[in-house]
């Protein structure tokens, strides 16, 4: 069979999905199981003075309701996500003495269907003593309340790299602070699960993006072996980061389920999943960078304080991965770089797509902006005159990071190119002159990431059946970046076998003995080259097989893979193909991967942004965004750009609309869909994605991740063309979102 590898095939999850046949977990929920409703907190901070659940408990249909004070003990405590976090945050599945944030769980109220659990759950009167509120960071970062009393330290997490540089020595300082706020996954499927038991053994259905994830962290709540739980995975609608792990609300269900006798499930209504799934985002970076006036950079600090919200969750070690990426595409002589992470009375925060490393992007690409101002100079010329040379690689950055490949100038020129830079500038030019209230705003944005962060653990095999049929089992949960396609497609192109034969089994911790989360842009060049490796051992072990067919020696018979069969060497004519080979087995033929990842990869690219700005209103429009996007090898075209459109997509959200917004009393302000302006294809121009493959030599395939890389480089470039079109005003900056209302009142303070 020709390589498919690098060509256009469409999707085969997709049909189902668009005729409403995916296989979710509510669709899966047994007639016979229990449902659940949470009683959550309404205030942000505040002893529980009482929970009264006596009329509840006597409510139609409701078969429990339970505080913190019913949970077994060893059950209670609720496991911290990662290690070198503060262990002394402790939190409890259902809060006991002390709420921190409104949507807190406080009690469970079980009935037999979701409606009477509701309405129940309505009854349970709380006594509230209220206490302080903590939303403001640097309020936290003092000390100004104590959200866990009795503790050594208030602080999250910390960590550094680099030395402060001497910026005396610099002709040029700018100094600034960026907010670079908090953002909601929004999944289109919210927070789902149901759990039962079979004899002492936990059965657990969840939509998440990491089946093992959601093991270890059941098996560690519930003191329970290996064999003694199973998590299964189904279609998940998907996560973006969000679904991690599993939550309190989801881990809970395995106690309850055994206290009933039956299965007890949850399913979460939007409002609950604004207020209580973990959002992403939520830094102040305090920003200082200098240089000389010919356009070098040569210092750079960034100092950054993460929301973690209420309780350490994955967001409190994200400062970490900014830290990993804060230089950027630069070659700078001194930089520094320190963040400390602290809690506030909002909701844990979690991961959205990129998780740290468009936090690192924006602000490294906004103090290039603010320095090309300063001195004058087009912003991408700036860039080209620090860019790291294509020569350096790889090239190890002062956080450590080893990039491995990368050609920044190149993508900035294409994208310039493909955009008509020249032209613009003049247009630009013209306008302003003219007095012309449309204003026009170009942006650039330059960015390199970091993907497959965690490179062991994963699990793939190849499988051949004695019907001839191939399975490919992996350990990856995906949660829409098309693994159901490209798997077989990867095995096919091995084995030289029509695609159709493959399919791709996963989602299940039984049949997949380790794993990893489907995250950190990570799949396609791990469990993608797991597969090839796999593929190609099997092909190996097949050979035996096909000689007694051939009535040959094994080490005369060559494997054809474009024609898909076994021949003997130098005669061709006479072959056999896998259907013969399955056929003569005595049983299926399974062989591991023991491929090991080469180390991280690390993508690139260029985005150009346009807007045009109504200065009379505010609003801005997004007229094109034309990116290059540099990942690599590229397996599937239409799955490649699927993921830069929706990474790209999520970037302008956070630039012009996106925002989990508190009041000053911490009192959420975005908890449906009416107060948090999702997205849509109404706001956004067709992409003009521009082709670029730079090979990493980390993995069989030369793949690097693609699934976060347009998050990565559009949220700046479309927050640098608002900006610009705002620079005869002599606004020099704006945080995001930079809605018409923000833009307006900035336009009418300088005018």
């Amino acid at each position: 069979m020709p390589s498919i590898l690098g060509h256009p095939v469409l999707r085969r999850e997709d049909p189902r999905f668009l005729t409403g046949k995916g296989a979710y977990v509510a669709n899966l929920i047994p007639s016979e199981a229990a449902h659940v409703a949470y009683v959550t907190s309404i205030e942000p901070h505040a002893r529980l003075l009482s929970v009264d659940v006596e009329a509840a408990a006597t409510a139609p249909g409701v078969l429990g309701v339970f505080t913190a004070a019913d949970i077994d003990p060893e059950v209670v405590v609720y496991p911290p996500p990662f290690p070198g976090m503060n262990d002394q945050m402790t939190r409890t599945m259902l809060a006991g003495e002390v709420v921190r944030y409104v949507g807190e769980p406080i009690a469970a109220v079980v009935a037999d269907e979701p409606e009477l659990a509701a309405d129940a759950a309505d009854m349970v009167a709380v006594d509230y003593g209220p206490r302080p509120p903590l939303v403001d960071l640097e309020a936290s970062l003092r000390g100004d309340v104590a959200l866990f009393e009795g503790i050594d330290d208030q602080t999250v997490y910390r960590c550094g790299v680099g030395q402060a540089p001497d910026f005396e020595e610099c002709e040029v300082v700018v100094r600034t602070r960026f907010h670079n706020q908090r953002v909601s996954a929004a999944p289109i499927e919210a927070r789902t699960g149901f759990s039962y038991w079979e004899g002492d053994r936990l059965i657990h259905h969840t939509a998440t993006q990491g089946s093992h994830n959601v093991k270890t962290a059941l098996m560690a709540i519930y003191g329970l072996n290996p064999e003694q739980v199973l998590v299964i995975t189904p279609d998940v609608g998907g996560s973006f980061g969000a679904k991690f792990r599993c939550y309190p609300e989801e881990a809970l269900l395995g106690w309850l389920a055994r206290r009933l006798g039956r299965p007890c499930a949850w399913v979460e209504t939007r409002t609950q999943s604004m207020t209580g799934l973990g959002s992403g985002r939520g830094q102040i970076q305090d920003v200082v960078v200098g240089g000389s006036r010919d356009g070098r950079i040569t210092a750079y600090q960034l100092d950054v304080i993460q929301d973690s919200g209420a309780y350490p969750l994955i967001a409190g070690f994200l400062p970490r991965m900014t830290m990993a990426m804060f230089t950027g595409v630069y070659d700078i002589a001194r930089a520094g770089y320190q963040a400390v992470s602290v809690p506030t009375s909002t909701t844990p925060n979690g991961a959205f797509r990129g998780a740290g490393r468009p936090e690192a992007s924006s602000a490294i690409e906004r103090a290039v902006d603010l320095f090309a101002a300063e001195i004058e100079m087009d912003p991408a010329e700036v860039r080209r005159r620090n860019f790291l040379d294509p020569e350096a690689f790889p090239h190890i950055t002062v956080s450590g990071m080893s990039y491995d490949s990368g050609d920044y100038g190149r993508a900035l020129d294409l994208a310039l190119e493909a955009a008509g830079y020249g032209d613009l500038r003049a247009e630009q030019a013209a306008r302003r002159a003219n007095g012309s209230e449309s204003l026009l705003g170009i942006g650039l944005s330059t960015y390199v990431e970091v993907t497959a962060t965690t490179g062991a653990g994963d699990f793939a095999s190849v499988e051949l059946d004695t019907d001839g049929t191939v399975r490919a089992v992996t350990s990856s949960t995906p949660h829409g970046q098309g693994h159901e396609t490209v798997w077989p497609m990867i095995v096919a192109d091995v084995l030289g076998i029509e695609m159709s034969r493959v399919v791709a089994v996963g989602g299940n911790t039984d049949c997949i003995p380790r794993g990893q989360v489907t995250g950190g842009s990570r799949s396609a060049q791990i469990v993608g080259s797991m597969l090839v490796d796999a593929s190609q051992r099997l092909v190996e072990q097949a050979r035996p097989t096909a000689a007694d067919l051939l009535e040959a020696a094994a080490n005369d018979v060559i494997h054809d893979q474009e024609a898909g069969c076994f021949h003997v060497a130098g005669t061709p004519a006479v072959s056999v193909g896998w259907d013969a080979v399955a056929a003569a087995l005595d049983g299926p033929l399974v062989v591991e991967s023991e491929f090991e990842s080469g180390g991280q990869t690390f993508p690139f690219g260029a985005h150009v942004a346009v807007v045009e700005v109504d200065a009379e209103t505010g609003r801005t429009e997004l007229v094109r965004l034309v990116a290059v996007d540099d990942a690599g090898t590229v397996l599937n075209p239409l799955i490649f750009d699927g993921q830069i459109h929706g990474g790209i997509a999520g970037g302008i959200a956070q630039a012009l609309m996106e925002e989990v917004a508190y009041d000053a009393d911490a009192i959420p302000l975005t908890t449906n869909f009416a107060d948090y302006l999702v997205i849509s294809a109404a706001e956004l121009p067709s992409f003009e994605l521009v082709r670029s493959e730079t090979p990493t030599d980390r993995n069989l395939l030369g793949a690097k991740g693609v699934g976060e890389s347009g998050t990565v480089g559009a949220t700046a470039a479309v927050q640098n063309a608002v900006i610009d079109a705002l620079t005869p005003y002599g606004i020099t900056h704006l945080d995001m979102p930079l809605s018409p209302e923000r833009v307006w009142k900035a336009i009418h303070r300088h005018v």
